[in-house]
């Protein structure tokens, strides 16, 4: 299940990215400036609605774009911005009502636009996810979407998805997986005892022995695509795609040491707390990777500790949850740490809502004795910092809604985005048009070196990606994953073949 609900998408609101979009955003704030920075970077036409004066003015100061102050639910106002014509409506304002009627009183009158909705209210997701389902065959055909909504966005589910990847990776990267794919790109750090510590990039075959590709390089300078010139150091992180099973060599080989991890502990017994114990507990069958670390569910039920300082959230989480520890209490009280001994944890997670106290508290309780931390944040840029708190995951949450928006804002033949690199890069999932400049070449003939790396083929009529080799022949219908600079359009418009 992932963060997002996708309903039927008519025909006539298919676009591409290659032509320049007519986009109104509704709600200002962290995640519409951002979506809007994006956008405007792609050279797209954005215009942004609130109707708050000051999130009106800091975000005119901050954009290239036009910025009003008005009602974003008022059809007039739409109307006056051009809704008419819109290629798409994206409702992120702070107020689940607000951003459901948007769509719903739009798709009324203009059914056109494709409508994004950003929905935080957990009973609205489920119960319209239950609806869609129940009723999948009369909203497979010419009836308009539930509430007039083409895709309903919900950031818990999202956040708390990654919280459990990491989890399942031994919280020691960040991880990119890709549907119906046994490859994932993981971020890892380079210790000091690692053997890639001073080695050229091209010589790292003469170390392993499976498949693997260094997809990015991350350095205090910042991130690029390495070349096999590329010297690798201490403290750098890099970007490695590889089978999911050769996970523990990829771990091994840039000298991380990996404890199996036993006791857990989840600060944090709100929304995404739940849905992240939910999904560690109750799961009925854990992956390979998951076992690796003895995270079976008898393990996780018997070592699950939550822990939170709202008496209606503990008694809810200890109902729901017979199987773990609920303490209540402040997880930054050092006497309360002490008696529960929750230092002695191995991995703590922390999915509070102040974000900013949840990477403080990563770092106080790893100066207590804890050796493994997740912290949800707030962006990417929070990541950073997290990570030079001692942080060893950080789950960046308003990400992972725009990339989810951006995914739907990108046409039929772009099917996913994730940015990589604190948002230098970003990973895109496409299929490969007739019409492109690529279309019957081979990888060797097109390469270029620094622009972007392809990462993942699926050739046309196969269930399975494969490492792309240099005579590998792109055809129609290849699925394909590349890596590439955030809002380059040109490379997209050489794989699709659209202006």
């Amino acid at each position: 299940m992932t963060g997002e609900l996708n309903f039927y998408l008519p025909p006539c609101a298919s676009f591409y990215i290659m032509e320049a979009m007519n986009i109104l955003i509704v709600g200002a704030g962290f995640t519409g400036v951002q979506l809007a920075k994006r956008l405007i970077d792609e050279k797209n036409n954005v215009t942004l609605i609130d109707n708050d004066p000051e999130t009106v003015r800091h975000a005119a100061n901050r954009l290239d774009c036009t910025v009003l102050e008005a009602d974003g639910n008022n059809l007039e106002t739409l109307e006056e911005c051009g809704i008419a014509k819109a290629d798409a409506l994206v409702a992120v304002s702070g107020n689940d009502e607000v951003n459901m009627i948007t769509c719903s009183l739009v798709d009324a009158v203009y059914p056109r636009p494709v409508k994004i909705a950003r929905v935080r209210n957990y009973a609205y997701y489920i119960n319209t996810a239950a609806a869609a389902k129940h009723h999948a065959e009369t909203f497979s055909g010419k009836h308009r979407p539930l509430y007039g909504i083409d895709y309903m966005i919900h950031p818990d589910v999202e956040a708390a998805e990654a919280i459990v990847k990491a989890v399942e990776h031994g919280a020691v990267s960040e991880v990119v997986s890709f549907e119906d794919s046994k490859y994932e790109l993981t971020r890892l750090r380079i210790e000091k005892e690692s053997p890639l510590d001073g080695l050229e990039l091209k010589n790292i075959r003469t170390l392993i022995d499976f498949k693997c590709v260094v997809v990015f390089l991350e350095t205090e300078s910042g991130a690029i695509l390495p070349s096999g010139d590329t010297v690798l150091k201490a403290g750098n992180f890099i970007g490695v795609l590889a089978d999911k099973e050769n996970l523990s060599k990829v771990l091994t080989l840039c000298g991380t040491q990996v404890d199996l991890i036993k006791r857990i502990g989840l600060v944090g017994a709100g929304r995404i707390g739940t849905i992240v114990a939910d999904r560690l507990i109750e799961r009925r069958k854990a992956s390979p990777i998951a076992r690796l670390f003895g995270l079976g569910k008898k393990s996780i039920a018997q070592d699950f500790v939550i822990i939170d300082n709202d008496d209606g959230l503990c008694k809810e989480a200890s109902e729901r949850f017979p199987e773990a520890k609920v303490f209540c209490g402040n997880i930054t009280d050092e006497s309360f740490i002490e008696e529960e001994k929750l230092n002695e944890l191995n991995l703590l997670i922390c999915t509070m809502h102040n974000h900013e106290l949840n990477m403080v508290v990563c770092a106080y309780l790893e100066s207590m004795g804890i050796k493994k931390t997740i912290a949800l944040v707030t962006s990417s840029a929070f990541s950073q910092i997290s990570a030079k708190l001692g942080v060893d995951v950080s789950v960046p949450l308003q990400d992972a809604v725009v990339d989810s928006i951006l995914s739907h804002l990108h046409g039929k033949s772009v099917t996913g985005i994730h940015t990589v690199c604190s948002g230098e890069y970003e990973i895109v999932e496409c299929d490969l048009s007739a019409s492109s400049k690529f279309m019957g070449k081979a990888l060797k003939d097109i390469a270029s070196p620094g622009e972007y790396l392809l990462l993942l083929v699926k050739k046309n009529g196969s269930e399975h990606y494969e490492l792309p080799q240099g005579d590998t022949k792109l055809e129609i219908g290849d699925h394909l994953i590349l890596i590439e600079k955030s809002g380059e359009k040109k490379l997209l418009e050489k794989f699709s073949g659209l202006k």
